[in-house]
């Protein structure tokens, strides 16, 4: 369930909340791009996205300052697409390709090495904060099944082993780093969802 808008979570979330003057310098080319501020809407969501790591309710908030927007616009907008999130993500956001060509070659058994490895299920994401498993329907690569994403990284035709071996990796790494390294904004608002009994 995502964290819903306003109250405490919002107030701890959002002491000092600001962009980076790089993502700042970034908002002001996107919105010279478009005629109005609300055609900048989702580049804006997505750049946020990438700065504080998910859309907090005090990141929403910020977006519609920036835009002059209102914050049932922002909200609406962010609520419609999945690939905005309104929850915290672990740093290694892992979507297994389950539709046609990548099932017939072994999605399935991909899936089950992820739920073994890690201990969640679709949709979860690891008490450490380092994983957050997704199956999805298409990666665009049906000719190279079964295909899987970690972050923005790609990997074809990926057999069982392949895959315990790549999660394995990123386990040991991650654990090394801790897991708010590269998660930006899981030490800010952890407590928050604590409170509001997401975490």
């Amino acid at each position: 369930m995502a964290p819903s808008i306003g109250g405490a979570m919002a107030e701890f979330c959002s002491d000092g909340l600001a962009f980076s003057p790089t993502a700042k310098a970034r908002v002001a080319e996107l919105l010279g791009r478009y005629p109005r501020k609300q055609g900048a809407l989702i580049p804006v969501l997505w750049l946020a996205q990438e700065e504080f790591g998910w859309l907090s309710p005090a990141v929403l908030d910020l977006v519609a300052a920036e835009l002059g927007l209102s914050k049932s616009a922002v909200l609406a907008t962010a609520m419609f697409y999945t690939m905005l999130y309104k929850q915290p993500h672990g740093r290694y956001h892992v979507q297994i390709c389950t539709n046609v060509s990548c099932y017939l070659l072994g999605a399935d058994d991909l899936v089950r090495v992820a739920v073994d490895a890690l201990g969640i299920q679709p949709g979860e994401t690891s008490e450490d904060g380092l994983f957050t498993l997704e199956a999805v329907q298409c990666l665009c690569a049906c000719e190279r099944a079964p295909t899987l994403q970690v972050n923005k990284k790609d990997y074809f035709r990926v057999t069982p082993a392949q895959f315990q071996q790549l999660l394995t990796q990123l386990q040991e790494e991650g654990l090394r780093l801790g897991p708010s390294v590269g998660w930006p904004g899981a030490d800010n608002c952890q407590g928050a969802l604590a409170e509001a009994g997401h975490a």
